[in-house]
């Protein structure tokens, strides 16, 4: 088992929404855009951990201001956390998050969140 970390648990979320359930959820609200996380559950469950495992990096997670929690509603990514799934997403993940979302908004995303 590979260790876990911020960056594997941001993998695992592009993975998860790109090829497992091949939808994105985002939110655009008085100028931020945020991205609806994968829960707890579903990461530990894909990297094949205990759930107790992924809850500390949560924590530092929305320490780090990179997810907030929204009561009943679901996992999001601030503002940092966009710029940083975005990012990934560009770099990493272009083709399946372009074959997920189209191309154009993809590269609206990049544009828009990249730039601030």
């Amino acid at each position: 088992m590979a260790a876990l970390s911020i960056d594997l648990l941001f993998t695992a979320a592009i993975r998860i929404l790109l090829e497992e359930e091949r939808s994105i959820t985002i939110n655009c609200s008085l100028g931020e855009i945020c991205i609806k996380f994968p829960t707890t559950r579903r990461l530990a469950e894909f990297l094949k951990v205990p759930h107790y495992y992924v809850l500390p990096y949560f924590a530092m997670m929305e320490e780090m201001e990179l997810v907030t929690r929204a009561e009943r509603i679901g996992i999001f990514t601030t503002a940092n956390g966009t710029k940083k799934l975005v990012k990934m997403m560009c770099t990493d993940f272009r083709k399946e998050a372009s074959e997920v979302i189209g191309e154009p908004l993809l590269a609206y995303l990049e544009a828009r969140v990249l730039s601030h």
